[in-house]
């Protein structure tokens, strides 16, 4: 373990390395975390470009038939 703790500034790659190994908890949730808002911008192109589309979007209200309902027949009930 080093007695001098690293400065970000001073010398980023020197300090992740040192972060891996002292902190690696906190090295990874920070890196992980910050792959989310990279993630947005790169993967819809990328998909977009393999060919996988957004699916078509949910129908929000129930279509409703234009015209007289069908009478139905044949359920052995004796209404007419």
């Amino acid at each position: 373990m080093s007695a001098i703790t690293p400065r970000f500034w001073a010398g980023p790659l020197r300090y992740c390395r040192w972060a891996a190994r002292e902190r690696p908890g906190l090295f990874w949730s920070v890196f992980i975390g910050a792959l989310g808002p990279v993630t947005l911008v790169t993967v819809p192109p990328i998909r977009r470009m393999i060919g996988d589309y957004d699916a078509a979007p949910i129908p929000m209200t129930y279509p409703v038939p234009s015209g007289p309902r069908k009478k139905l027949t044949g359920y052995d009930d004796d209404t007419e």
